[in-house]
């Protein structure tokens, strides 16, 4: 949106012997101060040691602009400069919309540059539950928005399959099995055991597979038990993520850190730099000496590694890979060890301001104004793909983006299930559908649309000029969303979108329109068609023809 007159600042910036700005442009809170402002001069009146108005008057005296563009630039206020765009600017905006298609709201930020992504991060003991959600969609949207701006991104997907909870599966789907081999009082672990369905299913497919050959109960049997439950979880932890349209490029097995020596490598790295000692038999690291209040155990006197040790692990290899960004999603109960790992990984030398960590909030779930249980009748929790086929794919998906990770999500069941303007997502795909079937009728009319060679400037009413001043914003959204790492300024945009092609499809007669206007206003529809379509995209929901 605003490369045109960036450039024009850049320009008389550079003949006011300027280099060292930053220069960032916003649209005003209020309409009457125009289309773009920038407070430029504020930022440089130290530099420059004038007041800012001063300055303000300088680069506004320097500017050399198009006056089909632009209508006029003024000063207002302690020193912002304002810019009002002609007609022709937002004509010239329409047209490169279409011209753009598909591709339109892509950036070349990232051109060149590797960005990793790691999210989901489920261990194989269980399907994915709707409480995973949250953490999924987020990490898959901020996926696609760095990939809009052109990062290389790899999608990282980091998982445990040894310890203690794979122990427990297997002793969970060894006991379903002997049950389920007629000795019904053999006992299950009620406190540590998994108690799901699926561990049932399990069970019945050893028998298929083994009979009774695993009755005995040995090691290698529990084994058999362990690596079956992990196989079967894998699989449905994948074929949840297929149905969501989620893929993983890379899968790391902490269990590697371990056999390939990466954990010793970091305790030793650490001890290099003077910050691990000995006490009471444990090995700790001087996180008070790193900004944190007091030291932590990083292996305790049984010689296990706390949990912290394999985390600075992992991110010294993710760090040593070279990635421009490093993109971890955490629920925010893991704020701590996000301060611990990230002052270790700085203190062996690592530059840490790669790493953006997102804490988001937990999931809270009602309907009909109440608490929601995840849970069927018989007890049994509900997983996430049953939730999908509840609500469905694009529901799931756009619910869990449409607040800020940074704040409790509130998953209204009753609204995800509304077929109506009351559910968000039927809003946005209602408003994409109703594009497609102007052109429909168009058709039945014997209408054929011409977009791409219609008069746009023939666009003058109020609501043809607020719907593309907020469809062209969308190429500064998706930068914007990217650097943020924020998904749901893509959702809130594009409510926006449909709102005001609403309003403009209530007050402007299209097919029934003078036909130079109704070609200018099919080119309309296509831009606001295509930028619901590209943002949906985006949050990797549909953008439907017919509802």
């Amino acid at each position: 949106m605003y490369d045109y007159i960036s450039s024009v600042f850049a320009t008389a910036l550079q003949t006011l012997e300027i280099s060292d700005y930053k220069l960032v442009f916003e649209a005003p809170k209020v309409e009457s101060h125009g289309d773009a402002s920038t407070n430029i001069a504020m930022t440089l009146a130290k530099q420059l040691g004038k007041p800012p108005r001063v300055i303000a008057q300088s680069i506004v005296d320097a500017l050399r602009y198009d006056e089909t563009l632009v209508q006029k630039v003024e000063i207002a206020g302690a020193g912002f400069i304002n810019v009002t765009f002609t007609l022709g600017y937002y004509a010239q905006m329409l047209r490169d919309i279409l011209s753009n298609g598909a591709e339109f709201g892509k950036a070349n930020i990232g051109a060149g540059k590797n960005a990793n992504v790691e999210y989901v991060s489920a261990n194989p003991t269980g399907p994915l539950h709707p409480g995973h959600g949250r953490n999924i969609m987020l990490g898959d949207t901020i996926a696609n928005l760095l990939e809009w701006t052109g990062y290389n991104v790899i999608r990282e997907y980091y998982f445990n399959n040894a310890g203690n909870q794979m122990n427990n599966l297997a002793k969970s789907v060894y006991a379903r099995y002997r049950q389920q081999l007629g000795e019904a009082d053999f006992p299950f672990d009620e406190q540590n055991g998994y108690k799901g369905e699926y561990i049932n299913t399990i069970a019945a497919l050893l028998i298929e597979e083994h009979g009774d050959a695993l009755k005995v109960g040995t090691e290698n049997d529990l084994t058999i038990c362990r690596k079956k439950g992990e196989q079967w979880c894998f699989a449905s932890i994948q074929k949840t993520l297929l149905r969501l349209g989620v893929k993983h490029d890379v899968f790391f097995n902490e269990h590697s850190l371990y056999t390939d020596g990466k954990i010793t490598e970091t305790v030793e790295a650490l001890r290099a730099k003077g910050l691990v000692y000995e006490q009471d038999g444990a090995t700790w690291i001087k996180t008070s000496e790193l900004g944190l209040e007091k030291d932590k155990v990083i292996v305790k006197s049984t010689g296990e590694p706390t949990y912290r040790l394999p985390d600075m692990a992992y991110h010294k290899i993710k760090c040593e890979r070279g990635d421009e960004i490093i993109v971890d999603i955490f629920g925010a109960d893991h704020i701590s060890t996000v301060q611990e790992v990230l002052a270790g990984v700085k203190a062996m030398g690592f530059d840490t301001s790669k790493i953006k960590v997102i804490l988001h909030q937990m999931v809270s779930f009602i309907k009909d104004g109440e608490p929601y249980k995840l849970s069927k009748r018989n007890g049994e929790q509900i997983t996430l793909d049953d939730l999908m086929d509840d609500i469905g794919v694009d529901v799931v998906r756009y619910f869990f983006n449409m607040r800020s990770a940074d704040t409790q999500l509130v998953f209204d069941m009753t609204m995800a299930q509304e077929q109506s303007d009351k559910n968000p997502v039927y809003y946005l795909q209602y408003a994409h559908a109703r594009c497609a079937n102007v052109f429909a009728k168009a058709t039945e009319r014997e209408i054929t649309p011409q977009p791409t060679t219609a008069d746009v400037k023939l666009l003058v009413h109020p609501t043809e000029i607020s719907l593309i001043k907020i469809v062209q914003k969308f190429p500064t959204i998706v930068q914007r969303a990217s650097a943020s790492l924020e998904p749901h300024t893509v959702a809130d945009y594009l409510r926006e979108v449909a709102a005001a092609l609403h309003v403009f499809y209530h007050e402007c007669r299209i097919l029934d329109a003078e036909p130079e206007i109704r070609n200018a206003r099919f080119a309309l529809i296509t831009a606001a068609q295509t930028t619901l379509k590209n943002g949906l995209s985006i949050l990797g929901v549909t953008a439907p023809e017919k509802m």
